[in-house]
């Protein structure tokens, strides 16, 4: 106890100092906080926009084909057809929902405006699979999917866009490639998807309206699949590749002209990228501690130089070297315990302030702050045990003759 008084008492004659010492520990654990919030928010963000697409989601994508050497880019191929899709929906168990998908990008025509989205051909259990309410109206059914019926549901944006924002375009006529849709309702606002797109600029029809009526085709882009809670996504998509393998006529060894994923394996990549780039500004960040440490003893070295004869006089009245080590080791621990503390303090109202200001999502986590605390601590410690060490070692009779 008393070792620690006296080093706190020899911090404080010195506060200008001992501040500015203090500044480099508080700036490296606030920016470690800091880089690790921004980092841990951007994964959040992520899982969020994920599980706003959906739950228990397989997507099933056409493939890549080739032409002779040339290879052509994904969902170039025409094999998947709606019939795959209900294949999938009757001969498989655990399934919930399936809708065949198909998209185009086209120019929108309202009576006053005009806007460039993605139209996209689905089935009538979209909806439902990808748990997209309607804010108005209602959602188009397995009639119209039959009867290539010509009707739409928008989404906000190109409501927004086309009719006004918050208007009601419900019995509404739009044109796309100089054909009449009439708007059966419009879909909640669900924001930005994981890959970047506006999940809400888009149109939405049946897909047998796109097929025939604006494209001319008879083959489908996607099956979006949805199966039972608490079934296996892995075993369901094993069994889907096998399913469509053999629809497709494809013999063992060749190539799939299809690609299976699941929403958690297009998270888990995602996460694991921003998780990457969160412990890498992390490590940038923490290089300001090491900086703090480096200044911790070079002030501590100074410290025991203007010293000396003090050490010298502690020495000769009987204090051991132990003594004057911890004298000095508490020093260097007083001095990153308060900038450990302080910078924990500053670096959560550093990483509230940018949420608030530049509009990015931050997570504050206790992790994080502990191990910059510790970090520091540990730094502070380090650094500090060399001019404890040289201080302890001093001849008391050669400390006592320094000028």
């Amino acid at each position: 106890m008393a070792t620690a008084v006296i080093a706190i008492r020899a911090l404080r004659r010195n506060v200008m100092r001992t501040v500015l010492t203090t500044l480099g520990m508080i700036i490296g654990v606030a920016a470690v906080i800091v880089m690790v919030a921004i980092g841990r928010g951007a994964q959040s963000s992520i899982e969020a926009q994920i599980r706003s697409t959906g739950s228990n989601l397989i997507i099933v994508s056409a493939g890549a084909g080739s032409f002779g050497p040339v290879r052509q880019g994904q969902g170039a191929v025409t094999t998947l057809t709606a019939a795959d899709a209900d294949a999938i929906h009757a001969e498989l168990d655990g399934i919930r929902y399936v809708s065949p998908g198909i998209n185009l990008r086209a120019q929108v025509l309202s009576e006053t405006a005009n806007w460039a989205t993605q139209v996209q051909g689905a089935g009538e259990d979209l909806a439902e699979l990808r748990a997209w309410p309607v804010a108005s109206g209602s959602f188009f059914s397995a009639s119209d999917v039959a009867r290539t019926a010509r009707v739409a549901v928008l989404g906000g944006i190109v409501r927004d866009q086309l009719f006004g924002v918050d208007a009601d375009p419900v019995g509404m006529t739009i044109r796309i490639r100089n054909q009449p849709f009439r708007v059966l309702g419009v879909l909640t606002k669900k924001g930005q998807a994981a890959m970047g797109q506006d999940q809400d600029d888009a149109v939405l029809m049946p897909y047998t309206t796109v097929q025939k009526r604006l494209l001319g085709v008879t083959h489908i882009q996607t099956i979006w699949v949805s199966v039972e809670n608490g079934a296996a996504l892995a075993s369901a998509s094993s069994q889907i590749v096998e399913l469509l393998r053999r629809r497709h006529g494809i013999q063992p060894g060749e190539e799939d002209d299809f690609l299976v994923r699941t929403l958690e394996e297009m998270a888990s990549v995602l996460t694991s990228t921003t998780t990457t780039m969160t412990w890498l500004l992390a490590a940038v960040a923490a290089v300001s501690l090491l900086v703090g440490g480096i200044g911790i003893m070079n002030i501590m070295l100074v410290s025991v130089s203007e010293r000396t004869r003090e050490i010298g006089l502690r020495l000769s009245v009987g204090a051991g070297d132990v003594d004057v080590l911890l004298q000095f080791l508490v020093e260097a621990l007083v001095l990153s315990v308060a900038g450990g503390t302080m910078g924990i303090v500053g670096g959560v109202a550093a990483a509230t302030t940018v949420a608030r200001v530049m509009n990015w999502p931050t997570t504050v986590t206790g992790g994080a702050a502990l191990l910059a605390f510790g970090f520091a601590v540990s730094v502070g410690v380090f650094f500090g045990f060399y001019p404890a060490r040289k201080a302890a070692r001093m001849n008391p009779i050669d400390a006592l003759r320094h000028e």
